[in-house]
């Protein structure tokens, strides 16, 4: 046993403290990012901003609204979808601003190969952008079956995780990964920190991974623990090259989900991939060996997904004129934090 004494972060414990700045309206910054993925050797242009890979929010209604927005934000769709529609979605829209996601078990594989073996004549065999998704991206396991889907589509840009520590954000780049998914427990429907005790804070987690994937000429996703715009902001300006969105993308009309009607006012279910709803839904329960890692919420039916994307570009776009990013390539060199008390955080909350 250890105790490691160094101050960690969340979004929480930080605020960015503004400079000077020529910038003269919010119209004047430039949220696209241009990146050329390490392995793939693909090339990226557009915000990069990802919906997670979640029921309700990785939907192909989700990717629909996206491209007719022309936001430039992509989606990471959820893995369950059947085989025969995401070959129908593919054939029909492309994979242009969509993840394929997959898991680590044989099924996925299969599955995958089927799809490929579906679109023998399409460039990249219609996957251009890949996602291979589990909680816990320190098993030996998951690092060799990284290397082995990185054998099935060499020229495909593969994101995976989840890790929050430098040294395993090495090992993911070295074994094939472009883009390395961080965070354990920081999401709102995760309960993983609860359950296990395991976790780290989100903040000191992307800054920490970024520096090990840059010095690596690799990418980081932080994924999880944003509620607001301004938290999109911070992990930016902590050096995140992408940004993964759950509960923020939640509860929209994209959902492809029931909606539940009570005393007048309308719900939609939201729930971690871990949890207990998640596994009864697509796994027929939670597994005697394991425990639910996730927590199932009502939200409130925000309508069309176009009114959030604004508050979160518009809230990007203004973090950057405080601290006078004409570019969000710029932010993280203009960006100072400044830790606030937990007093502070007590008078303003935690939302």
């Amino acid at each position: 046993m250890r105790i490691e004494q160094d101050v960690k972060l969340d979004f929480k414990d930080v605020l960015i403290r503004p400079k000077r700045s020529t910038l003269a309206s919010r119209r004047d910054v430039e949220l696209d990012r241009q990146y050329k993925f390490k392995w793939s050797g693909r090339l990226f242009g557009g915000v990069p901003v990802v919906a997670a890979n979640m029921d309700g929010v990785g939907t192909f209604a989700m990717a629909r609204a996206f491209r007719e927005l022309g936001c430039g934000m992509t989606v990471a769709l959820h893995k369950h979808y059947p085989l025969d529609d995401l070959v129908a979605f593919f054939d029909a829209e492309g994979g242009a601003n969509v993840w394929y996601s997959i898991g680590i078990t044989d099924g996925d594989v299969e599955k995958l190969r089927a799809f490929l073996d579906s679109r023998p004549q399409q460039e990249g065999r219609g996957i251009d952008k890949l996602c291979i998704d589990v909680a816990n991206g320190y098993s030996e396991q998951f690092v060799d079956f990284v290397k082995r889907i990185r054998d099935i589509v060499p020229e495909t840009t593969i994101m995976a995780g989840n890790v929050v520590t430098g040294e395993m954000v090495e090992e993911l780049i070295l074994s094939g990964v472009d883009v390395v998914k961080v965070g354990i427990g920081p999401g709102s429907v995760c309960t993983t920190r609860k359950m296990t005790g395991v976790g780290y804070p989100q903040l000191s987690a992307i800054i920490e991974c970024a520096d090990a994937a840059h010095g690596l000429s690799g990418l980081v996703c932080s994924d999880g623990g944003c509620t607001v715009p301004g938290d999109l902001a911070k992990a930016f300006g902590a050096g995140a090259d992408f940004v993964m969105l759950g509960g923020m993308l939640a509860g929209h009309d994209q959902s492809e989900q029931a909606v539940v009607e009570e005393n007048g006012e309308r719900f939609l279910q939201f729930y971690g991939m871990s949890s207990s709803m998640a596994m009864e839904k697509h796994a027929g329960g939670v597994a005697e060996y394991r425990a639910s890692e996730g927590k199932s919420v009502r939200v409130q039916c925000r309508g069309d997904v176009r009114g959030t994307v604004q508050d979160i570009l518009g809230g990007l776009r203004s973090a950057c004129t405080y601290v006078g990013a004409l570019r969000l390539k710029e932010l993280s060199k203009r960006t100072t934090f400044i830790r606030v008390s937990q007093q502070l955080n007590t008078v303003f909350g935690d939302e």
